[in-house]
């Protein structure tokens, strides 16, 4: 009756946290802070409700595959813009897709590409690890192996890929990489993601790169896998983003996770590909969403708005955890990734002595390398944020 190649999933990691903690009552004298889940809690634009609201009749029509025109002009001129994609412009038709947040993108593109047998062996699928569990999960659900990077502080939280061996990357189907990364806010340099582009077109696999953090960030704006792609291509190259697609969203860059309103753009073989296999899937995005995204994409204010919110609560982490579990300051993205010993001990400590409760890392990874770790999501409001960090630091000493 059950496909028992699902029976390989990883256990997600919210289920295991809630076993750890099952029966406990939270700590301390002041209510619990949530610091495990990312997600975002600042406002939303104020201008989204207003769009919905006028678009309502739009419910009453059945939504195309390919969003509306106006959606995916104002995707192309973003991505065109933020990326400086002067010399290889992103268009709006043939480059992009809208998808129900980028997880649903980030699943399908597996399907699209995994055959049954790359250079004769099981297809392998590259991620992170730590990892996003979507990526595991699409792996196996096709057919493919999921093969774990380790992303360990030595090599700046990012996979080595001059460790990956030819005997790997030949039947490589699928490369995962996230930058800013979740958890560690790791970001890959132009010339990293340089080389991981030359990879896909060498060994003819699918560079799938999840750039949903790329707007959060306290300092320099991440490069983009697009404008890696147009730098390696000839000037009059007819697909310059070959092998490459990268997905974005408005819920971390927009506060907006219930939108579920995200994008996949890249090589236009693919994107064909993709709308083609939507179609049959159908997880279209209905015509008032895609009014309120057309919005979002079009304005940067309430994005800049959103990264000053973030950079105070950063600010107060310098401050609190300096010099403490290992603690830096994440390139991007909203978590902490703090070296606490054993990171499931010191989550269930937080929770059962200080009410704080965080992710352990090892809920994340593959083998050891999550866990000494916890995930600590800076998504709350400012001043409840310094009170998680400061309960954090009391409670697991000085790390």
């Amino acid at each position: 009756m059950f496909n028992p190649v699902l029976d390989g999933l990883p256990e997600n990691a919210f289920p295991r946290l809630a076993n750890l903690i099952a029966g406990i009552q939270p700590g301390g004298n002041a209510p619990p802070i949530l610091m495990s889940l990312g997600e975002p809690q600042h406002p939303v634009p104020d201008f989204i409700g207003p769009i919905l609201a006028s678009h309502v009749a739009e419910y009453g029509k059945y939504p195309p595959i390919q969003g509306t025109d106006a959606f995916r002009e104002a995707v192309a001129g973003w991505l065109n813009r933020r990326f400086e994609l002067t010399r290889h412009p992103v268009r709006s038709e043939g480059h992009i897709l809208p998808l129900n947040g980028t997880r649903e993108g980030l699943f399908s593109a597996a399907f699209l590409v995994t055959p049954p047998k790359k250079d004769g062996r099981q297809p392998a699928v590259l991620m992170p690890n730590p990892f996003y569990q979507c990526y595991a999960g699409a792996a196996l659900a096709a057919g493919a192996e999921p093969t774990y990077l380790d992303a360990t502080r030595g090599a700046g939280f990012l996979p080595d890929i001059q460790a990956l061996s030819p005997d790997l990357l030949s039947r490589t189907s699928l490369f995962y990489m996230c930058s800013p990364a979740n958890p560690q806010g790791s970001v890959a340099s132009i010339d990293y993601l340089k080389q991981l582009v030359q990879l896909a077109r060498q060994y003819d696999f699918v560079l799938a790169l999840d750039e949903c953090y790329s707007e959060i960030y306290t300092r320099s704006p991440p490069p983009g896998g697009l404008r890696a792609a147009s730098d390696l291509a000839d000037a009059d190259a007819i697909e310059p983003f070959a092998n490459v697609l990268v997905f974005h969203s408005l819920s971390k860059r927009s506060n907006l996770p219930g939108l579920r309103s995200g994008f996949v753009a890249g090589d236009t073989r693919l994107i064909a590909r993709f709308r083609n296999f939507r179609a049959y899937v159908g997880p279209t995005n209905p015509l008032p969403a895609d009014a309120a995204a057309t919005a979002a994409w079009r304005d940067e204010a309430h994005v800049e708005e959103n990264r000053r919110l973030y950079r105070q609560k950063f600010d107060a982490a310098d401050e609190i955890l300096n010099g403490c579990f290992g603690y830096f300051r994440p390139a991007g993205g909203f978590f902490l990734w703090l070296d606490a010993g054993d990171g499931e001990a010191a989550a269930l400590k937080l929770w059962r002595e200080a009410g704080v409760k965080v992710l352990p890392g090892k809920y994340l990874a593959r083998g050891a390398v999550g866990d000494p770790y916890i995930r600590v999501a800076l998504v709350g409001p400012l001043e409840e944020t310094i009170e998680g960090l400061r309960r954090i630091w009391r409670t697991l000493g000085s790390g």
